[in-house]
This record gives C-alpha cells, sequence and structure tokens, in this order.
C-alpha cells in the first residue's frame, strides 16, 4: 500500500484555514480524513504496515525545485513510513517545509509504483500486488502521459485508488475510472483491465 498526496498551490496556503491542507489543531484537515478512511482498510492487507509515502506537485528542499514524486519523510531510500499514523505524521511534519506548487502531474508517481510492480513480476513468486492511493484536489495537467502510464500498469500487479479532495470538478477523474467505458491510452491502446477506482471524497465524508 502506498500513498500520494497532492501538494499543489490550487489546495490554498497551508496556514489559511480555507486550504484543503490547514492543519487545525483539533481536527483533521480532508486530506488527513481521506488518508485514514481509506489507508485503516488498506493496511489489513498489507503485511508489514510500512506505507513508502509520496507527495507531487511542489517545491522541496534543499534546493526548492519541483517534485511530481518526492518522499514525504524526505529519506528517498526509504520513503516508508510506520502505519497510517506514521504517515500522517510525516505529512504533518514535512507540510511546513514545502512550498506548494504545480503543475498537478500524477502520471511520475504512477509510474514509479508501476516500477516496483514490474520488478516484482520479474521475480519467480510475483507474491506483492501494489495499491496506489493518490488523494488530489483535483484537475490534473498531465492527462495524456496519465492515460499512458494507466494503460502500461494495468499489465502489472496493481491498482490505482484516486480520491479527490475538497470540491473540484472531478470529471476527468471519472473518466480515468473507466467504468463508463474503457480507458484508452493517447495511441488509441485500451487498458488490458480496470485498475483505476475514483471516488469523490465530498460524497463519503459525512457516513459512517
Amino acid at each position: 500500500f502506498q500513498v500520494a498526496i497532492d501538494f499543489t498551490a490550487s489546495n490554498g496556503d497551508p496556514r489559511n484555514s480555507c486550504s484543503l491542507h490547514y492543519i487545525h489543531p483539533y481536527q483533521p484537515n480532508e486530506y488527513l480524513k481521506a488518508l485514514v478512511a481509506v489507508g485503516e482498510i488498506c493496511q489489513d492487507y498489507d503485511s508489514d504496515k510500512m506505507f513508502p509515502a509520496f507527495g507531487f506537485g511542489a517545491r522541496i528542499p534543499p534546493e526548492y525545485k519541483v517534485s511530481h514524486d518526492f518522499a514525504i519523510n524526505f529519506n528517498e531510500d526509504n520513503p516508508e513510513c510506520a502505519g497510517i499514523q506514521g504517515v500522517v505524521e510525516a505529512y504533518q511534519s514535512c507540510l511546513p517545509k514545502l512550498q506548494l506548487y504545480g503543475p498537478t502531474n500524477i502520471a511520475p508517481i504512477i509510474q514509479k509504483v508501476a516500477k516496483s510492480a514490474s520488478e516484482e513480476t520479474n521475480t519467480k513468486e510475483a507474491s506483492q500486488y501494489f495499491i496506489l492511493l493518490i488523494l488530489t484536489d483535483g484537475v490534473i495537467t498531465d492527462m495524456a502521459d496519465t492515460r499512458e502510464a494507466i494503460v502500461h500498469a494495468s499489465h502489472l500487479p496493481m491498482s490505482v485508488i484516486i480520491v479527490g479532495v475538497g470540491n473540484a470538478d472531478f470529471s476527468d477523474m471519472q473518466m480515468l475510472d473507466g467504468d463508463d467505458g474503457i480507458l484508452r491510452s493517447p495511441k488509441g491502446e485500451p487498458v488490458l483491465r480496470d485498475i483505476v477506482q475514483f471516488v469523490p471524497f465530498r460524497n463519503f465524508k459525512h457516513v459512517s
């Protein structure tokens, strides 16, 4: 189970209480609510409870270059966090160090997990299945590359859950989900299987 969090500027300045990334002293923001809601279910399928957690769309220290697949614990060699609580803590501690930026590119993070999944298919056991949870506030900018990445990933032992946080227009995401028809790459190649599930968090945040 791996997590990727959207740190683009469209989320709003984390110091502002209107921001989707606002760290409130007494209650979790929408990103944390969505992370915990999905993560607490998915973690039961993960044997070691160590979860690689990434961010995208921010300028990161020390050089403040934009990255679309950085480890939120800033340890590129070991991006794993201990349990969902470990991901929550890494998120809270990295947030003040980032500059929220853009664009919203999710193909790099899908490709990163696909690389791990493809290495797994080359082992004799192929005993691991990869779930990537992407938390994002909306419209993605690299749609063609993302479709390409999903079509490639559909041949691998992996699935992608995209949770839309906030109130943006998520119609693009519905297309990636492929429930209304077969998702194709820009070259017209169809997905081998429907590996994307898109969920708008606003539809579910008040249910048990």
